[in-house]
Order: C-alpha cells, then sequence, then structure tokens
C-alpha cells in the first residue's frame, strides 16, 4: 500500500482552479479509495497501480480542459496494512496531546 499526495493545476487558465479540483474528487470518489482533500492537494490511499490510476485519470481530465497542466506527486512506499491515512494522523495527534 502506498500513501500518494497529489497536486494539479491548469496553466494558462482562471485564478481559481476550484471546478478543476471538484472534477478530480469526483475521479478519486468514484475509485473507492481512501482519500482526503486538503488545501494543498489530494491524498489517495491504495496499491501502486490503483493509486497511480487514479492520478493519470485526473490529469487526463484536467488536461482536457487546459492546454497545459501540471501534475505533482510525492510517494510514501512503506509495507505495512491499509489505514495508514489516519493512523499517521492519529499517531501525530496522540503525542500531541501527550504530556511528557
Amino acid at each position: 500500500m502506498i500513501v500518494c499526495e497529489f497536486s494539479i493545476v491548469p496553466l494558462g487558465k482562471d485564478v481559481s482552479v476550484s471546478s478543476y479540483v471538484a472534477e478530480c474528487l469526483k475521479i478519486v470518489r468514484k475509485s473507492g479509495l481512501s482519500h482526503e482533500l486538503t488545501a494543498m492537494g489530494t491524498i489517495v490511499e491504495g496499491t501502486w497501480d490503483e493509486v497511480m490510476q487514479v492520478v493519470r485519470d485526473c490529469h487526463m481530465a484536467v488536461r482536457q480542459r487546459s492546454p497545459r497542466v501540471l501534475t505533482t506527486v510525492r510517494v510514501d512506499d512503506r509495507e505495512g496494512p491499509q489505514g495508514r491515512l489516519s493512523a499517521k494522523v492519529r499517531s501525530v495527534e496522540t503525542k500531541v496531546s501527550d504530556p511528557a
């Protein structure tokens, strides 16, 4: 399982990209993969092939509407069970609330 953060930016378009993000979020949700939308990108968890297919599908959807697209991808590839997307956040939150 991998955790992947990606962002897709259409170049030469409007300042607001929310309609592009919404289109990509529909693709991510349709995939059924665990995900989280953030202010700066989208985080998806799954197998390498599943996640890369989602990133590609999102990229191509934006590319259909824009003559140039910049896609940035960060991958955390680590052996372990599914569910790291929420487990990573819980681990940090536990440490923040721990008075030690």
